[in-house]
């Protein structure tokens, strides 16, 4: 059709870029993990240190931090973020749904908090944490019958952390700000 004809003919003038998954040499990892539901979140850190193993990032670059739980996860991992240390943070936590109306705020709060972590540093902070209604369900995705999102979590944050340098690189992206990068001089106006 001629709708399809218009968007190939565009799909080849446009400048497409993704990240890479294998890490570069010395780039460096912050993971913030929840101790509340730690049978799984355990599980889920153990899947993110073969995923940033299998995908080039010596275990020595990856600073791990626990935290009480999901709701505090975000103030670290922005801290981290803005310490201009680490080229990508993960957050790694477990919410189960309950009866009361808990899960949802705690799920809100991580939510938002997390990406608010990204957005305020300009280092990408990405959500690795399961909201699910059952412990099952949890499990299921810490190694289980849905593979391990932690690893996915680590894979997710290689790739950004590779895209966001590559769009530095050719000026198409503001620096990453925080203390750290006012004090080398590398803040955006």
């Amino acid at each position: 059709s001629r709708r399809s004809v218009r968007v190939t003919a565009a799909k080849q003038e446009a400048n497409v870029r993704h990240g890479s998954v294998v890490a570069k040499p010395g780039q460096k990892y912050g993971v913030v993990v929840g101790r509340f539901n730690d049978l799984v979140t355990k599980l889920l850190l153990e899947g993110a240190y073969g995923a940033f193993e299998s995908h080039g990032v010596a275990l020595s670059n990856v600073e791990v931090c626990w935290v009480p739980g999901c709701f505090e996860l975000p103030v670290v991992a922005k801290s981290m973020a803005k310490s201009g240390k680490f080229d990508a943070v993960v957050c790694i936590g477990v919410v189960v749904r309950g009866a009361t109306t808990h899960y949802d705020a705690v799920v809100s709060a991580a939510t938002s908090g997390v990406l608010n972590a990204s957005t305020d540093t300009g280092v990408p902070v990405v959500f690795g944490v399961l909201t699910c209604d059952t412990m099952e369900q949890a499990l299921d995705r810490a190694g289980g019958k849905v593979g391990n999102k932690g690893g996915e979590a680590a894979i997710t944050a290689i790739e950004m952390a590779n895209l966001m340098a590559a769009l530095r690189a050719d000026g198409l992206a503001a620096p990453a700000w925080g203390p750290a990068a006012a004090a080398a001089g590398k803040a955006p106006n």
